[in-house]
Protein backbone atom coordinates (compact mmCIF):
# COMPACT_ATOMS: atom_id res chain seq x y z
CA UNK A 1 0.00 0.00 0.00
CA UNK A 2 1.40 3.40 -1.00
CA UNK A 3 1.39 6.07 1.72
CA UNK A 4 -0.63 9.19 1.03
CA UNK A 5 1.12 12.42 2.01
CA UNK A 6 -0.82 14.90 4.18
CA UNK A 7 -4.43 15.12 5.29
CA UNK A 8 -7.18 15.84 2.82
CA UNK A 9 -8.74 19.23 3.67
CA UNK A 10 -12.21 18.02 2.69
CA UNK A 11 -12.06 15.18 5.21
CA UNK A 12 -13.81 15.80 8.53
CA UNK A 13 -11.65 15.36 11.62
CA UNK A 14 -14.43 16.09 14.07
CA UNK A 15 -16.14 13.26 15.90
CA UNK A 16 -18.21 13.18 19.03
CA UNK A 17 -17.35 15.40 22.01
CA UNK A 18 -14.99 12.75 23.42
CA UNK A 19 -12.95 12.34 20.23
CA UNK A 20 -9.85 14.47 19.72
CA UNK A 21 -7.80 14.41 16.54
CA UNK A 22 -4.14 15.37 16.65
CA UNK A 23 -2.34 15.72 13.33
CA UNK A 24 1.25 14.51 13.46
CA UNK A 25 3.21 15.24 10.30
CA UNK A 26 6.70 15.45 8.97
CA UNK A 27 5.41 17.57 6.09
CA UNK A 28 6.20 21.23 6.75
CA UNK A 29 3.51 22.37 4.34
CA UNK A 30 1.10 25.03 5.55
CA UNK A 31 -1.81 23.84 3.43
CA UNK A 32 -1.84 20.47 5.22
CA UNK A 33 -2.17 22.12 8.61
CA UNK A 34 -4.73 24.67 7.35
CA UNK A 35 -6.80 21.80 5.98
CA UNK A 36 -6.54 19.87 9.25
CA UNK A 37 -7.65 22.91 11.30
CA UNK A 38 -10.53 23.64 8.95
CA UNK A 39 -11.59 19.99 9.10
CA UNK A 40 -11.81 20.16 12.89
CA UNK A 41 -8.50 18.82 14.18
CA UNK A 42 -7.87 19.70 17.83
CA UNK A 43 -4.17 20.19 17.28
CA UNK A 44 -1.09 19.27 15.30
CA UNK A 45 2.62 18.80 15.74
CA UNK A 46 4.85 20.51 13.27
CA UNK A 47 8.31 22.06 13.19
CA UNK A 48 7.31 25.74 13.59
CA UNK A 49 3.69 26.09 14.73
CA UNK A 50 3.79 29.74 15.88
CA UNK A 51 4.73 30.91 12.37
CA UNK A 52 2.04 28.71 10.91
CA UNK A 53 -0.76 29.89 13.22
CA UNK A 54 0.17 33.53 12.58
CA UNK A 55 -0.02 32.98 8.82
CA UNK A 56 -3.29 31.05 9.14
CA UNK A 57 -4.85 33.87 11.16
CA UNK A 58 -3.64 36.53 8.69
CA UNK A 59 -4.95 34.65 5.66
CA UNK A 60 -8.51 34.08 6.88
CA UNK A 61 -10.50 34.59 3.68
CA UNK A 62 -13.93 35.17 5.21
CA UNK A 63 -14.28 37.28 8.34
CA UNK A 64 -15.94 35.29 11.10
CA UNK A 65 -18.75 37.14 12.86
CA UNK A 66 -17.97 37.67 16.53
CA UNK A 67 -19.89 35.17 18.63
CA UNK A 68 -22.26 36.93 21.05
CA UNK A 69 -20.92 34.58 23.74
CA UNK A 70 -17.84 36.83 23.92
CA UNK A 71 -20.09 39.57 25.34
CA UNK A 72 -20.90 37.34 28.34
CA UNK A 73 -17.27 37.08 29.42
CA UNK A 74 -16.15 38.93 32.52
CA UNK A 75 -13.10 41.20 32.43
CA UNK A 76 -11.12 38.48 34.23
CA UNK A 77 -12.26 35.80 31.76
CA UNK A 78 -11.10 38.04 28.91
CA UNK A 79 -7.68 38.34 30.58
CA UNK A 80 -7.51 34.55 30.95
CA UNK A 81 -8.58 34.05 27.32
CA UNK A 82 -5.80 36.35 26.12
CA UNK A 83 -3.28 34.45 28.24
CA UNK A 84 -4.49 31.12 26.83
CA UNK A 85 -4.30 32.55 23.30
CA UNK A 86 -0.66 33.49 23.98
CA UNK A 87 0.04 29.84 24.80
CA UNK A 88 0.36 30.11 28.58
CA UNK A 89 -0.26 27.01 30.68
CA UNK A 90 -2.57 27.14 33.71
CA UNK A 91 0.43 27.51 36.01
CA UNK A 92 1.93 30.31 33.88
CA UNK A 93 -1.31 32.26 33.60
CA UNK A 94 -1.94 31.81 37.34
CA UNK A 95 1.45 33.35 38.04
CA UNK A 96 0.96 36.19 35.55
CA UNK A 97 -2.59 37.02 36.68
CA UNK A 98 -1.94 36.54 40.41
CA UNK A 99 -4.30 33.64 41.04
CA UNK A 100 -3.95 30.04 42.17
CA UNK A 101 -3.50 27.32 39.52
CA UNK A 102 -6.87 25.88 40.61
CA UNK A 103 -8.57 29.23 39.95
CA UNK A 104 -6.83 29.45 36.57
CA UNK A 105 -8.12 25.98 35.70
CA UNK A 106 -11.64 27.01 36.75
CA UNK A 107 -11.51 30.12 34.54
CA UNK A 108 -10.33 28.05 31.56
CA UNK A 109 -13.15 25.53 32.17
CA UNK A 110 -15.70 28.35 32.25
CA UNK A 111 -14.28 29.78 29.02
CA UNK A 112 -14.60 26.39 27.35
CA UNK A 113 -18.25 26.18 28.45
CA UNK A 114 -19.23 29.77 27.64
CA UNK A 115 -17.59 29.75 24.20
CA UNK A 116 -18.66 26.17 23.43
CA UNK A 117 -15.03 25.26 22.73
CA UNK A 118 -13.88 21.64 22.91
CA UNK A 119 -10.30 22.39 24.03
CA UNK A 120 -7.63 25.05 24.54
CA UNK A 121 -6.61 24.91 20.86
CA UNK A 122 -10.11 25.93 19.87
CA UNK A 123 -10.06 28.78 22.43
CA UNK A 124 -6.91 30.08 20.70
CA UNK A 125 -8.56 29.91 17.27
CA UNK A 126 -11.70 31.66 18.58
CA UNK A 127 -9.59 34.45 20.11
CA UNK A 128 -7.77 34.98 16.79
CA UNK A 129 -10.99 34.85 14.78
CA UNK A 130 -12.65 37.38 17.10
CA UNK A 131 -9.71 39.74 16.65
CA UNK A 132 -8.76 39.62 20.34
CA UNK A 133 -5.22 38.55 19.46
CA UNK A 134 -3.06 40.03 16.74
CA UNK A 135 -0.78 37.59 14.91
CA UNK A 136 2.84 38.20 15.81
CA UNK A 137 2.01 40.45 18.80
CA UNK A 138 3.76 39.63 22.06
CA UNK A 139 2.38 39.61 25.62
Amino acid sequence: MKPRPGPKPSTSCSGDDRTRVLILTTFDLDEYVYGALQAGASGFLLKDTRRLIEQFARQATVPTPRDPAFDTLTERENEVLLAVARGLSNAELADELYMSPATAKTHVSRLLAKLHARDRAQLVMLAYEAGLVTPGASG
